[in-house]
């Protein structure tokens, strides 16, 4: 079983209109709804991939109850989420059809109580000791300790459970701190984590910092791992044409499935980045065919940096 925490969940709407133009009306073409937050999105993955999955984090309000119920539809995720009083967020994502550019408009999410925060506590406790790897996914609700990813680092670590960490900000910096297994920032991330635009020394900054490895989203260029096992850098075949949203959730869902089925770095990478680039190419936000995935698994290329 994997973990998955996501403490920020939300309700994502994806609009597609034709073409999207600042300070003029919009005809939407499209509109689907799916439970979202960054955690939600990989455990879809590793679901499909064949993992079991639990999928824990808070959730309220009628949208909550809508995340929920949409949850209770996807194949193989145990829902897991702890109830809050306030109202959980909705993302909007907007399409632009012509371009295929997508705007992004998030909302901030419940205000967490300190009674609330310490039920989760115990809940995610609880949770960990039965896991073989954990996912601490995305941004932080209002009312939450900016040190909570900290906090869950160290509480799977005394359980003896890896934990990959996908967030950014101070809550990166202070989780970083607790000493996880990896972090997945984007270049950007890094760069805020550690002063240094170079991603190779930034990483080695990171490092040093408390993360065991470093895998660092490059964009189209694909994914850099450090580690203490050396450094390599995965690509994909080609330059690819589509939709990102969703890609860096996949790569996610491909670092934790390999890491607790015990692949090897190389392995770890192609999976990463081929489910990631099966996700850009999926005409639904955040989806992956398994045929496109198994034929840019042959494809991906990576170099050892040693």
């Amino acid at each position: 079983m994997i973990l998955t925490v996501t403490l920020n969940t939300a309700l994502d709407v994806t609009y597609r209109v034709p073409r999207l133009l600042p300070h003029a009306s919009h005809r939407v073409t499209a509109v689907t709804e799916r439970p979202g937050g960054k955690g939600l999105n990989v455990a879809r993955v590793l679901a499909a991939l064949g993992h079991k999955v639990t999928a824990t984090g808070f959730a309220g309000g009628p949208v909550g109850s809508v995340v929920r119920s949409a949850l209770a539809a996807s194949p193989g995720v145990v829902d897991a989420l702890v109830p809050c009083g306030g109202a959980s967020r909705r993302t909007l994502a907007v399409v632009d059809e012509a371009s295929g550019d997508t705007t992004q408009f998030n909302e901030p999410g419940p205000l967490i109580t300190p009674a609330e925060w310490s039920r989760f506590l115990a809940h995610y406790e609880e949770l960990v000791s039965g896991v073989r790897a954990v996912a601490l996914c995305g941004s932080l609700p209002p009312g939450v300790p900016v040190g909570a990813y900290a906090v869950l680092v160290r509480t799977a670590r005394a359980a003896g459970v890896p934990v990959l960490l996908d967030t950014s900000g101070e809550a990166l910096r202070r989780g970083v701190a607790a000493r996880p297994e990896i972090i997945k920032p984007n270049a950007a991330e890094l760069a805020e984590l550690t002063g240094s635009r170079d991603p190779l020394p930034a990483s080695r900054d990171a490092r040093r910092r408390g993360a065991h490895a470093v895998v660092t989203s490059l964009g189209p260029a694909g994914l850099l791992a450090a580690t203490a096992q050396g450094t390599w850098q995965a690509a994909p075949p080609r330059p690819l044409s589509g939709n990102p949203t969703g890609a860096g959730d996949s790569a996610v869902a491909g670092l934790l499935s390999a890491l607790a089925e015990g692949l090897d770095w190389p392995d770890r990478l192609t999976r990463a980045v081929a489910l990631s680039a099966a996700t850009v190419l999926a005409p639904v936000a955040g989806e992956f065919d398994p045929g496109v995935y198994e034929e840019l698994r042959q494809t991906v290329r990576v170099t050892n940096g040693n």
